[in-house]
């Protein structure tokens, strides 16, 4: 086996690791800096390369986990973008409550995917101008039924590359989901369209990474908990969002698996970074999943991502006391006191009381000093009541979001209605102060606690052994005799409409997941391909079945390889 290089760009350090044969090598961490996120990245990469015999260089799978697409949405530097929509009647566009300026234009197809009105091209061609005008930069097309018919939304890409060049790539919402939520499809096409180029300078800069130091395929993490080939991301950039919760997953199921699977059944993992705490959830084995589709920055989406909930609490959080309550976050203003930063911290407290050995303890203790003085505190009790603050606040979070999630349906990877009522029976720790907090945390709640293996770089470790995933939708009406796979921009007429069952449209579905993921760089065999949602209605008229529909997904669901063992650490920058 070649070896596998994971790098996680966390909100504080990015971390690497090296595996071969499903063993950790070598570790290595850099700070992360936002306004260079390239920077961390080969620091880490140069560390763990200086480590491994330079005739092995080219065997090398790179594997990333970047914050870069999260932090262009949410800090709103993605282009600006024009989302046109195809509505259709009956709908208008500003009930549908979204954040962005939509362009409707004339056209319907309807549910089945019939077209019922044709584009109008001379007020296409006007949108299209006054769009070009107005500074807008990228631009999406979405009609409300386009997983049913691709036709309008190829029609406006065609024109567009004929007339209107500059605007070019256009998003379509057909090739990113083949579901029908309209509202969640066009933030999801607009979103995508934003970041198109942030993506496609980072796809440059990472490959003349590639190219300088000679590695073979690369692959960035997904929401999902799989990956993606580099370039495939391209088209797709909005993939790659909110990677950092699903390498936490990752990191917890390659490195749990280890061991029985039982030791996961219902546990929720706790990831403690420097600004952030992430939090997620198994549920009979495996990760719970967002049923609709990620959130971010209050967009949703249709995205596939594992559920997560973020909480402003983290080891490098600032910490303010006002001689009654202690507030820690959300906010962090740079590193602990220890290490040279300009405020008390959940980091420092636990250097005071001698349980970590990190920068100087002498300006932990007077960060401590300077809080606790004015209100007749001494050190040692304010370090002390900041951990069991820590603690506490981490334990009503997660209190919280078990309540919120037996309030509605859940649902896991393999998309199971979880009915019954949820609750952890084991914290897993993760993440460079897990070994400390994470038992108190658990005391909190009085359940029995795990630190993972490696839980410094568990993230990196996630990333590197997760494996490529795909997903496509089949629809098929017998009575139209038409098959659809949006993803694969794929209209087929269904030769014998009357024979065709529900296993021909499974091996349909099948064999459609096996060329998208040849078309996103990776080999997949039907084995691998699970259907994982059927759907099959009778089409009536006149009290007489004239047909089928059906809709079923193919999923490569995501998988980690089981990981073992550490031989040595590259040193830390």
């Amino acid at each position: 086996m070649s070896y596998v290089v994971g790098i996680d760009v966390g909100g504080t350090n990015t971390y690497g690791v090296l595996l071969k044969n499903n063993t950790v090598l070598t570790t290595a961490q850099a700070a992360t800096e936002h306004e260079d996120l390239h920077r961390g990245t080969t620091q880490v990469l140069a560390a763990i390369l200086e480590a491994m015999p330079k005739s092995a260089v080219e065997e090398v799978e790179l594997h990333l986990s970047t914050t870069l697409t999260t932090n262009a949405i949410v800090e709103g530097k993605g282009l600006p973008t024009a989302a046109i929509v195809i509505p259709g009647p009956g709908l208008r566009c500003e009930d549908l409550g979204l954040k962005f300026k939509l362009f409707p234009v004339k056209g319907y197809i309807d549910h089945r995917g019939r077209e019922q009105a044709e584009l109008d091209y001379g007020e296409l061609r006007e949108i299209l101008n006054r769009i070009k005008e107005s500074g807008y930069r990228a631009v999406a097309a979405v009609g409300k039924f386009s997983p049913r018919n691709l036709q309008h939304e190829l029609e406006i890409e065609k024109l567009v590359a004929a007339e209107f060049p500059e605007l070019l790539p256009v998003t379509l919402g057909h090739r990113l989901s083949g579901r029908l939520n309209f509202p969640r499809r066009i933030t999801t096409a607009v979103l995508n369209a934003s970041i198109a180029q942030i993506q496609a300078v980072f796809i440059r800069m990472v490959q003349e990474v590639k190219d300088r130091y000679r590695l073979d395929r690369v692959y960035l993490l997904k929401a999902d908990g799989g990956s993606v080939d580099l370039e495939a991301s391209l088209h797709r950039p909005i993939e790659t969002i909110l990677s950092g919760p699903a390498a936490s997953l990752m990191g917890a199921l390659a490195l749990s698996r280890a061991r029985a699977r039982e030791e996961i059944e219902n546990a929720v993992v706790v990831d403690i970074g420097g600004t952030t705490t992430e939090i997620s959830l198994f549920y009979r084995g495996e990760p719970l999943a967002e049923r609709d589709g990620a959130v971010i920055a209050g967009h949703a989406t249709l995205v596939p991502a594992l559920f997560s909930r973020s909480i402003g609490l983290g080891g490098d959080s600032a910490v303010d006391y006002d001689g009654r309550e202690i507030t820690i976050g959300p906010r962090r203003e740079g590193p602990a006191a220890a290490l040279g930063g300009p405020r008390l911290t959940p980091t420092d407290a636990v250097v005071a009381l001698g349980a970590a050995n990190i920068g100087e303890k002498e300006r932990a203790w007077r960060a401590l000093e300077e809080v606790g003085a004015p209100f007749g505190i001494d050190p040692l009790a304010l370090a002390e009541r900041i951990v069991a603050a820590f603690a506490q606040k981490a334990a009503a979070a997660i209190d919280d979001i078990y309540a919120a999630l037996n309030r509605r349906p859940v649902y896991t990877v393999s998309q199971v209605l979880a009915a019954e009522h949820l609750e952890p029976d084991l914290i897993i720790g993760m993440g460079g102060p897990a070994g400390f907090f994470i038992p108190k945390i658990a005391q909190q709640l009085k359940l029995p606690s795990r630190i993972l293996p490696h839980h410094e770089a568990a993230n990196a470790i996630g990333a590197a052994a997760s494996r490529p995933t795909v997903s496509v939708t089949l629809r098929a009406d017998t009575a139209l005799g038409q098959l659809v796979i949006p993803e694969l921009d794929y209209t087929a007429a269904i030769p014998r409409p009357f024979f065709f069952d529900l296993a021909a449209a499974r091996r349909e579905a099948i064999a459609g997941a096996i060329s998208y993921a040849q078309r996103m760089g990776t080999e997949v065999t039907p084995e691998e391909i699970e259907i994982t949602g059927e759907e099959v209605f009778n089409m009536v008229r006149g009290f007489r079945t004239i047909g089928k529909q059906y809709t079923l997904t193919a999923q490569v669901k995501p998988k980690v390889r089981r990981v073992f063992g550490r031989q040595n650490i590259a040193g830390k920058n």
